[in-house]
């Protein structure tokens, strides 16, 4: 399961959407920690109309749930693309008081006791063993992307709507497009969809990585169609959130890695204490393994490994190619809590 070297890697053989600017040795210095590995150049311009935050799915019960059979979704590949590597001016994420949101659960009967819990902090990386609400609420979101089938992780959280998914920004859209036959896909295993797979009837993300994909605003959200009748925290819960909290705090980090050693077929997490990135962004960093896939699935504060309940206060985000072994989630600030509050409301 582990390898001396267990940082987010590149994968090759896929070209870029758009020219790359610079060198690669200049731009290469970031990778995307989900399957759209990486955190690119800025796409909005001076002057441009003011971007659409949020896409609008046609018809999501008819073309996204049948699109994903569970071939394609053990064929949906990463990408790689370059990225910036200065710190932009203007990337102090706005923060006002702390919000937290508790989590919801449906009403199933109880779940036998784990007959192993994971363990207490830290953990650099390993597969979930402690059951709970985690494995309901986090799993696999699958989309299309210039043609390609791609992956990315999510997680359901309580909401008025009862159907909102938060991810990453890159993963509802990059390079300027949204993304396409989007579906989120809870307690994924191995080609399977135990609790159905759920269109996205809309995607969204914050304004900030909606005009010029800024990585420190690396935040996406949906609103799923209901399924068979049912909303989607009805069905697997639904995880807290939280605000505004800080750095420098205790975070346990889920996801679905899909590149080596990892092949996204299981839940994957990571624990221990974050500290703010010191290079070229203003997010939290966490000793972690995950690699391609993992990107949009939560971290949690106050996380209690007996009830897989937690406050999501980020999401995985990237990597630095030079320092291994290390993920990078944006820090929830306003901007996270207002994309939050119009996806609810939608």
């Amino acid at each position: 399961m582990r390898r001396t070297v267990r940082g987010i890697p590149a994968v090759h053989g896929i070209s870029a959407p758009h020219p790359v600017r610079r060198s690669r040795a200049a731009l290469g210095t970031l990778t995307a920690a989900g399957t759209l590995l990486a955190l690119l150049l800025p796409t909005g311009s001076a002057g441009a109309a003011t971007p659409q935050h949020s896409h609008r799915s046609p018809a999501p019960q008819t073309t996204s749930g049948a699109f994903w059979t569970a071939d394609r979704m053990r064929a949906a590949v990463p990408l790689d693309l370059a990225a910036p590597a200065k710190k932009a001016p203007g990337t102090t994420v706005a923060r006002s008081a702390p919000l937290k949101v508790a989590p919801t659960l449906p009403r199933l009967p109880k779940a036998p006791a784990a007959s192993l819990l994971p363990g207490s902090l830290p953990q650099a990386g390993g597969p979930w063993t402690g059951g709970g609400a985690v494995t309901k609420t986090t799993g696999r979101v699958f989309f299309t992307y210039q043609g390609r089938t791609a992956s990315c992780s999510g997680d359901a959280v309580t909401s008025t709507n009862k159907s909102t998914v938060i991810t990453a920004g890159h993963c509802v859209k990059l390079g300027g497009a949204w993304h396409t036959n989007w579906v989120f896909v809870p307690g994924y295993h191995d080609g399977e969809a135990p609790y159905g797979k759920w269109p996205a009837a809309k995607t969204l993300s914050t304004p900030q990585w909606t005009a010029s994909e800024d990585i420190n605003y690396d935040v996406g959200a949906a609103a799923v169609a209901p399924l068979d009748g049912k909303k989607l925290t009805d069905v697997v819960g639904g995880q807290g959130l939280s605000f505004n909290s800080g750095y420098s705090k205790a975070m346990y980090a889920f996801g679905f890695p899909a590149a080596a050693p990892y092949d996204g077929s299981k839940l994957i997490y990571c624990s221990g204490t974050t500290f703010k990135d010191p290079l070229f962004s203003g997010d939290h960093g966490l000793a972690c393994n995950m690699t391609g896939g993992s990107s949009g699935g939560p971290w949690f504060t106050t996380f209690d490994e007996k009830t897989g309940t937690g406050l999501q206060s980020s999401v995985n985000s990237f990597g630095y190619q030079f320092w291994p072994n290390t993920m990078f989630g944006p820090y929830f600030g306003d901007d996270a809590k207002n994309l939050y509050t119009t996806a609810q409301s939608s």
